[in-house]
């Protein structure tokens, strides 16, 4: 539920579905306490399951940066979203996992991701979630974009939008490019 990002007093409006038939696909995570999120498909290269004991801490990083992880002999740094999202740390949550779902983002428009490096080439980022739910297919041009007033401040600069399906059921919409880029600054 986007409850949790928006603040008291905001409904969102329902848009229609537009008939032009262009879908995007998006993979589904569920985040802590009980949010869902969507993640455009081709932003993602991979979903892995990593044993929270393998990722390295680094000190003097954002909080919500938890370390990098050897990703095929790769260095990937691995990211708490919801936390990032201004969600519950995975540190605080009632149930503690030792293994962790870690959607592996991409830009390919920058370079390997290193946090505070304005590099060019492609970058990648794991960003810890507390399950992927599912593929869902939406049609980009009725993705909303809620009041920035409406919005928790941790999550305006990662947002692509909001999708309120035919159910009721309201999705946050993340901008995997956003969220590198603004790993990349930190």
């Amino acid at each position: 539920m986007i409850s949790e990002f928006l603040t008291r007093g905001t409904t969102p409006s329902i848009a229609t579905e537009q008939t032009t038939g262009v879908t995007q696909q998006f993979l589904r995570v569920h985040l802590v306490p009980d949010t869902t999120a969507m993640l455009a498909v081709n932003q993602i290269t991979e979903v892995l399951t990593i044993p929270i004991a393998q990722v390295v801490p680094i000190p003097h990083m954002p909080v919500w940066v938890l370390g990098v992880y050897n990703w095929r002999g790769e260095i990937l740094w691995i990211v708490d979203l919801g936390h990032l999202l201004g969600l519950t740390p995975l540190s605080q949550q009632t149930t503690y996992y030792s293994i962790y779902t870690a959607v592996v983002i991409r830009n390919a428009q920058s370079e390997k991701f290193t946090p505070g490096n304005q590099n060019t080439g492609e970058k990648m980022l794991g960003l810890l979630v507390n399950r992927v739910e599912d593929l869902e297919s939406c049609n980009p041009d009725i993705i909303q974009s809620p009041p920035q007033s409406a919005v928790k401040p941790e999550l305006v600069p990662f947002l692509r939008g909001y999708w309120l399906k035919p159910t009721g059921e309201i999705t946050v919409v993340l901008d995997g490019n956003s969220i590198i880029a603004g790993m990349a600054q930190n």
